[in-house]
């Protein structure tokens, strides 16, 4: 025996979709959120990311890491003493 509900089966038709929709986002937005990387490492460049670091820290790291050599290190250094701002 089959039982018939008085016009409520338009709704749940209409409801169905919504509700699938907002299950596969909810799963989506699930997924992005826990695969992020902690906030200070989103991707952003040295630049970006370490906006404190003088210029000598810099020149400093280019130099340990053995992208300048110890002649350039040197000039870098005395023109960077030049265009400090001196201290009162």
């Amino acid at each position: 025996m089959m039982y018939w509900h008085d016009g409520g089966g338009w709704a749940w038709m209409a409801f169905m979709p919504l509700l699938w929709i907002l299950l596969i986002g909810l799963v989506i937005w699930a997924v992005v959120r826990l695969t992020q990387r902690p906030s200070s490492h989103s991707g952003a460049t040295d630049r970006e990311r370490a906006p404190s670091e003088t210029p000598e820290e810099i020149l400093d790291r280019r130099f340990a890491s053995g992208e300048i050599d110890a002649a350039a290190y040197s000039e870098a250094r005395k023109k960077l003493a030049e265009h400090r701002p001196r201290s009162r």
